[in-house]
């Protein structure tokens, strides 16, 4: 009766990280079809501007507003990017499912710390204390992701919104 118990428990157990993998990997997770304005970079005045963009792919799920990703090509340089649109302080790409083949967030990071990709604001507050974040390389790369705001970050645990934030919305 004991093997049968621990052969139960390792069968369980083995089927509780099958099931918690492909929920993290697989579920949830959707392509987003491009809509023309899919890659909106911002002024320093605050204008938003859809810039040209080829061989766009992107994936996002409803289960959480950080899960969108997306890869795309521009025929903008990097210089004329930076001369028109403001930089974003404090990137950090957050990982995507290992099938999103055309998105990796270790290389981003290490090519921004690098100074070898630039980061730039595309939507702030996409969602209350989300920021959407656009990094380009020099040979027109580039990719998105969702990224916790410092709105958000202080909202998010509980406490009151810093000053020179938007008020929470009231309901989740």
């Amino acid at each position: 009766m004991g093997k049968f118990l621990a052969a139960l428990i390792v069968v369980c157990a083995l089927g509780a990280g099958i099931g918690i993998y492909y929920m993290q990997e697989y579920a949830y997770y959707e392509p987003v079809a491009p809509v023309g304005d899919d890659v909106t970079l911002v002024t320093p005045e605050g204008e938003a501007v859809a810039i040209p963009f080829e061989g766009f792919e992107a994936i996002d799920a409803y289960s959480s507003p950080i899960r969108y990703r997306a890869c795309f090509r521009t025929p903008l340089s990097l210089e004329e990017l930076s001369a028109r649109f403001a930089a974003y302080n404090g990137p950090e790409p957050l990982e995507a499912p290992n099938w999103f083949g055309c998105y990796s967030a270790s290389g981003i990071g290490e090519a921004l710390d690098a100074g070898k990709a630039k980061a730039f604001l595309s939507v702030p507050d996409v969602t209350y204390g989300i920021d959407r974040v656009v990094a380009v390389f020099p040979d027109g790369h580039g990719y998105v992701w969702h990224q916790i705001n410092r709105c958000g970050k202080v909202v998010f645990d509980g406490k009151p919104a810093p000053e020179g934030c938007p008020p929470p919305p009231a309901t989740n």
